[in-house]
């Protein structure tokens, strides 16, 4: 499906970024670039806006031009894409692209992480979702976007961080050196924290992911404790998809990819090694066939 095409051209979008990777017919890569977020359910235009971006500058990379957007198909991975209304309001916008494909992003890091081969994979970033792939049968466990689901994720991590930190200001918990730096991130003001909060993005709340686990390797108590509920969350996931029929699963994403040691050993002994990444299933989006809903 891929001969009228020059090139290939895959995305991989979500609440914190856009990847774009251009690669030949044959799947050489030519060039890849990163945007700003790329999750469509906050805003088709915004999202899309992020995606020509980041294949601009790929194109440019590359040394070609925009008079080669019509010789190449695009492959999109993106957060948000489940939504059914969203996935419409997205393809309807006009572009000058030979052909998109559009999935979420979950799918796209099944299809990386299995080589394009049936497979699972929890995915666990600043969002989160769980996909079990056997050919055209797809089932999905969470990914129903922040804060109503996400479990396991970086985003809701934060928010449960600064729940605890402003608890510790309270009195209530302990005042760890963790909450005594996102303290100091909002300037030791509460009421800015709480003015914050009214417009806060899920990848707002996942910025503090990075200092939860440099903490937790000091064995801070209140990061230790984010970690241990992130674990018992992705574990909660693993765990439905396993009772779906997985065998073995991939943990891809920022967060995911980190909490190997946090799970209970019953569950490590499930764990496999993606052979890909989203970029990859996003190329073979690319290749056609993959449209999460008909045109």
């Amino acid at each position: 499906m891929t001969e009228a095409f020059r090139y290939l051209v895959g995305v991989d979008g979500g609440g914190t970024s856009c990847r774009a990777r251009l690669c030949d017919a044959r799947g050489k890569v030519l060039a890849e670039a990163r945007t700003g977020s790329a999750n469509i359910l906050l805003g088709a235009d915004i999202a899309m806006a992020s995606i020509r971006e980041a294949i601009a500058i790929a194109t440019a990379q590359a040394g070609l031009s925009e008079q080669n957007y019509g010789e190449m198909a695009v492959g999109l991975a993106l957060a948000g894409a489940e939504q059914r209304k969203a996935w419409y309001d997205f393809m309807a916008q006009p572009h000058p692209f030979a052909r998109l494909t559009l999935n979420t992003d979950g799918y796209g890091a099944c299809l990386g992480a299995w080589g394009g081969q049936d497979g699972t994979i929890f995915i666990a970033g600043t969002g989160s979702v769980g996909l079990l792939r056997r050919g055209k049968n797809v089932t999905v466990v969470g990914g129903r976007e922040f804060p109503i689901s996400d479990q396991g994720s970086g985003a809701v991590m934060g928010l449960r961080l600064i729940q605890q930190v402003l608890l510790s200001v309270d009195g209530i918990v302990p005042q760890t050196e963790l909450a005594r730096l996102v303290l100091a991130h909002f300037g030791h003001d509460v009421d800015a924290i709480v003015e914050w909060s009214k417009t806060a993005r899920p990848c707002d709340y996942g910025q503090f992911s990075p200092e939860i686990f440099r903490l937790a390797e000091d064995n801070d108590a209140l990061a230790v404790t984010m970690l241990q509920q992130t674990a018992a969350d992705i574990e909660m996931w693993l765990n439905a998809l396993i009772a779906h029929g997985a065998d073995r699963i991939c943990l891809m994403g920022g967060i995911a990819e980190r909490m190997g040691p946090w799970l209970t050993p019953a569950i490590q002994r499930r764990l496999a090694t993606p052979q890909g990444d989203a970029m990859d299933g996003a190329i073979l989006i690319a290749q056609g066939g993959h449209n999460l809903y008909p045109l």
